[in-house]
C-alpha cells in the first residue's frame, strides 16, 4: 500500500509510504480517500495525524503518470483528485500535518487539508504547478487563499518558488516549526491531547468553523448557535459542567 493507516490511544496515523518522494500518483490518492472515511467513520479514531515519514512528505503529483493523459481523461480524473483531498479536509475529527521535508504541489495542498501544521526546520513548501504551466488543480488555488490571504497565496502560485519553514511560519502556512527529528511526536502530541477531548463539540467546532468561512458571518452565526444549542443534549457537555462545578476548570475526562 502507497499510505497506511496505524492507530493507537485515540490517534490516528495516516502514513504516505511511497518512496523515495511519496509522489502522489493515482492510486496514492485513491488510497488517501479510502482512509479518510475510515478514520471519519471509526470510534476509535479520536484524532488523526497525516505523516511522510522522517525525509518528505510529499513532493507532489507523479508527473510522469499526469504527462500521460490528455484532455478528455484530465476532466475525468480531476474530479477524483479533488474528491480525494476534500475527504481529508471533511474529517469530522482534529487533523494534524507532520511535515518534513518537501511539501510541494499536492504534498503542499495535502498539509492545506489539516487543521494545524507542524513543520521540520529543514522543510519546504510550495506550490509549482506553474512551472509546468499548470495551476494548483487539489485545492490549492482555494485553500491557500483562505489560509494565508489572496495576496500571499497569489505569490506562492504566480512564481511557483519554495518557501522555507521560517517563511512560512511568518505567512501563516504552518502553525509551529521544530526540528526535523521531532516533528512527528510534535503532532502526535498535538493529537492525543485532542482525542482526550470531547468528541462531539471538537466536530462541532471544527464544521461551524470550516462552513461558516464559506459563508456570510449571519449564516454562520446560525451555524454555530444550532451546534451550541445541540451540544445541551449531549452526555460530554453534562460531565464538562458538572466536573466544572465540583472541581474546576479543566478537570472533566469524556468518554
Amino acid at each position: 500500500m502507497t499510505v497506511n493507516l496505524e492507530v493507537a490511544d485515540g490517534v490516528g496515523t495516516i502514513r504516505l509510504d511511497r518512496p523515495p518522494m511519496n509522489a502522489l500518483d493515482i492510486a496514492t490518492q485513491d488510497r488517501l480517500r479510502e482512509l479518510a472515511e475510515e478514520v471519519t467513520r471509526r470510534d476509535d479514531v479520536r484524532a488523526v495525524v497525516i505523516w511522510g515519514g522522517e525525509k518528505v512528505f510529499a513532493a507532489g503529483a507523479d508527473i510522469k503518470e499526469m504527462q500521460a493523459m490528455d484532455h478528455p481523461a484530465m476532466v475525468v480524473r480531476s474530479k477524483a483528485l479533488q474528491d480525494s483531498f476534500t475527504a481529508v479536509a471533511r474529517i469530522p475529527k482534529p487533523v494534524v500535518a507532520a511535515v518534513t521535508g518537501y511539501a510541494l504541489g499536492g504534498g503542499c495542498e495535502l498539509a492545506l487539508c489539516a487543521d494545524f501544521r507542524i513543520a521540520a526546520d529543514n522543510a519546504k513548501l510550495g506550490q509549482p504547478e506553474i512551472l509546468l504551466g499548470l495551476i494548483p488543480g487539489a485545492g490549492g488555488t482555494q485553500r491557500l487563499a483562505r489560509l494565508v490571504g489572496p495576496s500571499k497565496a497569489k505569490d506562492l502560485i504566480f512564481t511557483g518558488r519554495h518557501v522555507k519553514a521560517e517563511e512560512a511560519l511568518a505567512i501563516g502556512l504552518v502553525d509551529r516549526v521544530v526540528p526535523a527529528a521531532e516533528v512527528y511526536e510534535h503532532a502526535h502530541a498535538w493529537a492525543a491531547r485532542l482525542a482526550t477531548g470531547p468528541a462531539l463539540a471538537l466536530r462541532a467546532a471544527k464544521e461551524s468553523v470550516d462552513a461558516g468561512l464559506e459563508t456570510d458571518i449571519d449564516t454562520g452565526l446560525t451555524i454555530e448557535r444550532n451546534w451550541f444549542a445541540g451540544l445541551f443534549a449531549t452526555e460530554d457537555r453534562e460531565t464538562g459542567m458538572r466536573s466544572f462545578v465540583e472541581e474546576g476548570p479543566g478537570k472533566a475526562k469524556f468518554r
